[in-house]
């Protein structure tokens, strides 16, 4: 018997199976597939490789504007794929702590098929092996959300969009959350044809509305099709050129057509297959495991951390969420997972990002005051034809705080670390805006945004601010 069993090898996984061992802990580390999970095999790495192509294929196409003269860049969408591949192993190789979780003592066992409860104790995976531990750990991470649609076994999801042989030449993407987004943002870049389907009232309904309206603006500039509030999906169908959507609006039936339909309709835990039952693990509505603030399921010797919470989806937080969890299997801790300040962002074109709260969030918290300054007001961005963006920045006017950092435009997920960073260490916005920092550079709209902003509560009590010059 061994003390903790671990199922699954992505970011919350692993530093789960770390943490175990470093604590004394005898760990087994179950993975169905390769180590890493989807953050190194289907998640971020080799969407951050591809969103670095599409970026690679846009600066191509500006070079002519700085009197560099080259022909249209061609895409070679096999030479890519292998190129995400050699990203993938490497990263897996050099970055995913593989060697430290054998250092650690972890017994890892890879390529074993699906993991189920047999009992309450005891793991068995489709390959056969049974592992009896006094505590296990869910990391199983999740899976995209299917719909009761006809038809909708015709469509693809991120994961197939991203391992395609070919770019194909046109594109419907269902859902403008972050990996709606995404691929849409990435293959626009490459040359498909994508019209982007939106149910809500605007894109990234989960980001500020300047956010949505900047993104959706230059969404639309680059040649996507953006259908915001589209109406209601009836069925796919297949035509001979790829599928056809059937949609109603308003009692008026219309069509989409593309090669390819992409599905990014949200995500639930990949759980199906674990056989929860048998441990007394219980899931919500949304397919999600049930955990309390410390990561204990509804059985009290199983835990979980990651995306099979539907807690912070991302990886950074289930980085954190592993360790937490394995805390407190091993030690009886009751460790929460939570933490304040949580950055979050994606890599289209252009970028955007966040970390706080809201406008509408802050002001029913606070009195507060907001600066929003343009990219096309900062040097960098001029200097680098990048002037689509703006940053925003909401402040208490009381204590100063800030409460909230928005960005949309290039570098976005970079900048707004500065602002998380700041968040975390209790700075003021005053004590934001006196940092020199250098010139020019990205983070200069956040400093300037931080220079308005300390101007204005300032201002309220009739006090004065020694600030950074207002330049960026």
């Amino acid at each position: 018997m061994t003390d903790v069993v671990v199922i699954g090898a992505g970011p919350a996984g692993v530093m789960a199976s770390l943490r175990a061992a470093d604590l004394g802990a005898r760990t087994t580390l179950l993975t169905s597939g390769a180590f890493g999970g989807m953050a190194a095999n289907d998640g971020p790495v080799p969407v951050r490789a591809l969103a670095h192509a599409a970026r690679l294929m846009r600066e191509a196409r500006q070079l002519g504007a700085y009197g560099i003269k080259v022909s249209e860049p061609l895409l070679d969408y096999g030479a890519l794929l292998a190129r995400v591949a050699d990203v993938v192993g490497d990263v897996g190789r050099n970055s995913a702590l593989r060697a430290q979780v054998d250092v650690a003592g972890v017994t890892v066992l890879e390529g074993g098929g699906r993991a189920r409860f047999s009992d309450a104790h005891t793991i068995e995976t489709a390959a056969g092996r049974r592992i009896t531990a006094d505590k296990i750990i869910l990391c199983t991470g999740g899976v995209s959300r299917s719909l009761p649609i006809p038809g909708f076994e015709l469509t693809a999801t991120h994961s197939d969009a991203w391992s395609l042989s070919a770019a194909p030449a046109s594109m419907l993407v269902i859902g403008s959350g972050a990996t709606g987004a995404q691929v849409t943002s990435v293959f626009n870049a490459f040359g498909v044809q994508v019209q982007l389907f939106e149910a809500g009232s605007r894109i990234l309904r989960t980001e500020e509305p300047e956010v949505s309206a900047c993104v959706a603006a230059a969404f639309r500039a680059a040649g996507v099709v953006v259908h915001e509030d589209f109406g209601a999906i009836e069925a796919f169908e297949p035509t001979a050129g790829g599928v056809r959507m059937i949609y109603t609006k308003n009692g008026e039936r219309k069509t989409a057509e593309a090669a390819l339909v992409v599905s990014a309709v949200g995500w639930t835990g990949d759980t199906e297959a674990l056989n929860l039952k048998v441990a007394g693990v219980e899931v919500d509505e949304r397919g999600f495991v049930r955990t309390k603030a410390h990561l204990q399921t509804t059985a009290p010797h199983v835990f979980a951390a990651g995306d099979i919470t539907g807690k912070r989806m991302l990886a950074p937080q289930a980085l954190h969420a592993g360790v937490v969890a394995a805390t407190n299997a091993v030690l009886g801790r009751a460790e929460h997972a939570a933490h304040p300040v949580n950055p979050v962002g994606s890599f289209t074109d252009p970028e955007y990002a966040q970390v706080g709260l809201g406008e509408v969030q802050a002001r029913e918290m606070s009195d507060v005051a907001v600066a929003s300054v343009g990219f096309d007001e900062t040097t960098r961005a001029i200097i680098d034809g990048r002037t689509v963006g703006l940053c925003k920045l909401i402040v208490d006017r009381r204590s100063h705080a800030i409460l909230g950092c928005h960005i949309a435009g290039e570098r976005a997920v970079d900048v707004v670390q500065i602002a998380a960073v700041a968040m975390a260490a209790g700075m003021t916005v005053d004590a934001l805006a006196r940092v020199p920092l250098s010139f020019p550079t990205y983070a200069g709209v956040l400093g300037r945004a931080a220079a308005v902003a300390a101007r204005a509560v300032n201002r309220d009590r009739g006090a004065s601010t020694l600030s950074a010059p207002d330049y960026a």
